[in-house]
């Protein structure tokens, strides 16, 4: 939608998840560029014409067309935060996500207590899982704008993944002030508030978010899971079968479905279901195992499933020979190759995610193989796209901050070290790999402080190696930083 007015604009685009509100240009601006000649009479001289036309454009989709005017309107006036700004939504619908970072930042140059391209840039490293780097942009933007519902929103989702669901809650809850606040907001705020143990506020706000929106998926499922945990099976069934019927094939939302009918007993409901899921027995029947449906002898199945891996993987590959499309046959010899063929282990789990591409524990397995191979590019691309599907999947994580630890994306790195600290505070080894990634980017008074964290959880038998390496730094690392060495902690 656009609203347009003299020196006025306003573009709403949801295709990423933002929304752009009013762009205004001021009346010095407007005087001066008016000045230009424009000998053809076609707005070709003057960058505020070109501006109103690649916002008209804009309005109708035409993204690569508006892209154009915007960047003509930019070439005569260098110094034109606003046309900035929407070049950056324009390359954003076009999913040119680097050269929209480019112009989000140039627009915050131009104009740096502007909130809309702070908001934007923030919503756009979200959107490509830097949120360490997010974090402080949306932040910026919220001290511009106090009360923007959309960097709240997406401020707070960051705090709730981070494991903070009480700044998370406080967030959402100042989102939802907003009179036009849309229904994911009340849904966020009812997950923070679930997260802190209040179910019945949680409840309440799950209530009202599928008032305004019935067919929220994301709060249909949150509230079968509250009423599942509540043993209250029929509505959670009731919630589960309207959020199918909105998202048909979802795995997810069926393996939630396959649950509450098993958990109340529903046996034939869930035998359905597994059905539809390919969790079946090769009569047909729902399998307690969870075993897919496979043709073979039951000796060639029985071997397959054998722990010792000189069984498993021949029997294996009979049956693939038998069922070639059997994504999970495929996915298990690939796991058993992971460690020890890393090359086998990539070839069949990439078979097992193009049979199954919505299936996260193929892609996580297939990620993991490109990590074992050092592949470290290809898995981080891949991970990204997991962990943006299945925020909590661990594995993905773990996998994802190798890679971009190996490709030296430090920054990116810490921010997964991070979060897989806040889902496992007892994993040691990663407060070891913030401190060498900070050490390695130069900030030695930060990589320091993560040493002496390191150390002060270690266990002196199981990090004994890492614990010797960091006592042979220290002396050096506190050189450095006396000497004045090292990137500067940018003041609080």
């Amino acid at each position: 939608m656009i609203i347009r007015l003299r020196g006025l604009y306003s573009l709403c685009s949801r295709s990423a998840g933002l929304i752009i509100a009013a762009v205004s240009l001021s009346l010095l601006l407007t005087t001066t560029v008016g000045a230009q000649t424009d000998e053809l009479g076609d707005g070709s001289a003057d960058p505020i014409k070109l501006f109103e036309q690649g916002q008209n454009a804009h309005a109708h989709n035409e993204f690569a067309k508006a892209l154009e005017f915007y960047e003509q309107a930019i070439k005569l006036r260098p110094e034109f935060p606003e046309a900035e700004f929407q070049r950056g939504n324009a390359l954003l619908s076009l999913n040119r996500m680097t050269e929209a970072e480019t112009a989000f930042r140039r627009a915050i140059e131009l104009r740096k207590e502007w909130s809309m391209p702070q908001a934007a840039l923030g919503v756009l490293l979200t959107r490509v899982g830097r949120t360490q780097e997010a974090e402080p942009v949306l932040r910026q933007a919220l001290r511009l704008s106090p009360k923007d519902s959309m960097t709240l929103r997406t401020l707070a989702d960051l705090r709730l993944r981070a494991g903070d669901a009480k700044e998370a809650a406080e967030l959402a809850r100042r989102a939802t002030l907003d009179s036009e606040a849309p229904s994911s907001t009340w849904v966020l705020l009812a997950m923070a508030q679930r997260a802190l143990g209040d179910t019945a506020a949680a409840k309440t706000n799950i209530d009202h978010a599928l008032e305004v929106d019935p067919k929220n998926v994301a709060g249909l499922v949150e509230r079968a899971d509250i009423r599942g945990a509540e043993a209250d099976y029929d509505h959670a069934i009731q919630d589960l079968k309207t959020a199918e019927t909105l998202k048909p094939g979802d795995r997810s939302i069926l393996m939630r479905l396959l649950d509450m009918y098993q958990r109340s007993g529903k046996t034939e409901e869930a035998g359905r279901v597994a059905q539809t899921l390919g969790i079946v027995s090769e009569t047909g029947s729902t399998s307690t195992s969870g075993e897919i449906k496979v043709i073979g002898t039951p000796a060639e199945i029985e071997a397959a499933n054998d722990s010792d891996q000189t069984k498993a993987r021949p029997a294996l590959e009979i049956l693939i020979k038998k069922n070639p499309r059997n994504a999970m046959l495929l996915a298990k010899l690939g796991a058993s190759y992971r460690t020890d063929d890393p090359a086998k282990s990539v070839e069949f789990y990439r078979r097992a995610n193009e049979l199954d591409p919505k299936n996260a524990d193929y892609a996580t397995g297939y990620g993991a193989a490109l990590v074992q191979s050092r592949r470290f590019e290809e898995a981080a691309g891949l991970l990204r796209q997991v962990t943006a599907a299945v925020p909590d999947n661990f594995i993905a994580h773990a996998n994802l901050a190798t890679s971009l630890y190996e490709l030296k994306r430090f920054n990116e790195a810490i921010a997964e070290y991070e979060w897989l600290l806040a889902a496992k505070p007892d994993l040691v080894v990663t407060y070891y790999f913030i401190a060498t990634a900070r050490d390695k980017m130069g900030e030695f008074e930060s990589a320091l402080e993560a040493y002496e964290q390191f150390l002060s959880h270690a266990d002196a038998k199981t990090n004994d190696l890492e614990i010797e390496k960091v006592k042979l730094r220290l002396p050096i690392l506190r050189r450095q930083i006396k000497l004045g060495q090292g990137v500067k902690r940018k003041p609080a």
